[in-house]
Formats: C-alpha cells, structure tokens, sequence
C-alpha cells in the first residue's frame, strides 16, 4: 500500500507543495505517452485512500473511481501528452520527459518538489526524487499513474472511433494478439509509432 512517507521527507525539509509524476503508455504501439502530476494536500485523509494502489494493479472501474476522489480532493493536477509523432522521431524517453514536463507546468499552485517514479527530468530545477517503484510505494505517485491511465484510456477510447478496426478502446494500443492481427491486416494507423518494431514489421 503507497505511504506518505516520501512526502513528509520533502514536507520536513520545508516544501509545501510536492508533486508526485508518472506515465502510461510507454510500452504502447499507437498513441500518446501521458503523464500526470498531482499534489495532495500534505494532512490528507480519506476512506478511498486505502484502496490506491499502482494504476497497473486496479480494474478499470475503480481506477475511475479513485479518480474521480484524486481530482477533488488534489492540491492541483496537470496532465501531459506526447503523441507518436514527437515518440518516433524523437524517442520515448525523451517523449516521457517531455510529456512530464508539461504535466508540472499545468500545475497551479506550482510545485516546489517532485517525486518521480524511476526516473528524474534532467533540466528542471526543482527538488526531486527519483523513486524505485514509485507508484506501488509513494501515494502521490500512485495518484498520478491512477489519473494518467484513466485519462488516457479515455484518449484511446475516442482513438478508436477516429481508427476503428484495431480494438483501441479494449487494448488501448498496447501489443496484443488482438492488436497485432488487426495491424497486419490493416497495416499502421495516423497513431501508431512506426519506431517500434511490431509497427515496422507490420509495413513490410
């Protein structure tokens, strides 16, 4: 279960408002990374915080569920989004910073800290953390994967009118048998990322 444990170092060193930031979709085949950012309130209590865990671990509903809770009760959210174009040609690492960075300037109050799960932006000049396992351990960084999954399931799930036929709105473009036999039948979409090799097979 994600503590506020991370937070209280930050909080104990002086800052108020910590964000904590993760993506989705990196492992994708079509769309965008998204990444969200999200502040807590630094004494926050509530019976649905008990259930927050790593987006990855929760079925859809309760992902709405608990985001639906996260956006009410946050400090502030921002949300960042990065599509396959700017992944192909500049790489997903970069795509996930990138979409990253957007998230924190969405926010407002502005953070004063940031906790990351895994990695850390190189050029921002705030306080932050890295975490290992940052959405199962950190709460802020759960809040954050729990609010980006569910906003880009719901960009996915607009995709698939847009492209149908490939079953965007169940797979949300990552890599399944599904997705795989629909793109050798149909060949790549406007959204998929030609960089990634199940992509470029499926052209040749």
């Amino acid at each position: 279960m994600p503590s506020f444990a991370e937070e209280r170092l930050f909080a104990a060193q002086g800052y108020r408002y910590i964000a904590g930031i993760d993506e989705v979709g990196r492992g994708s085949l079509a769309g965008p990374v998204v990444a969200a950012a999200v502040i807590l309130p630094p004494k926050i209590k509530a019976p649905w915080l008990k259930l927050v865990r790593d987006s990855k671990l929760l079925g859809p509903a309760r992902r709405e569920f608990l985001s639906h809770h996260i956006h009410k009760m946050a400090v502030a959210i921002g949300i960042g989004s990065m599509d396959n174009t700017i992944i192909d040609t500049q790489g997903i690492v970069k795509a996930t910073q990138l979409a990253m960075m957007m998230a924190i300037k969405q926010l407002s109050p502005s953070a004063e800290a940031l906790l990351i799960d895994f990695m850390v932006l190189p050029g921002v000049k705030l306080p932050q953390k890295g975490v290992v396992d940052g959405d199962s351990l950190c709460l802020s960084i759960a809040c954050a994967s729990i609010v980006a999954k569910v906003s880009r399931d719901h960009l996915m799930a607009e995709m698939d009118n847009t492209y149908p036929g490939y079953g965007l709105a169940e797979h949300k473009g990552y890599g399944t048998s599904q997705h795989l036999t629909c793109l050798a039948q149909h060949g790549p979409s406007p959204i998929h990322r030609c960089s990634f090799k199940p992509v470029r097979d499926s052209v040749k």
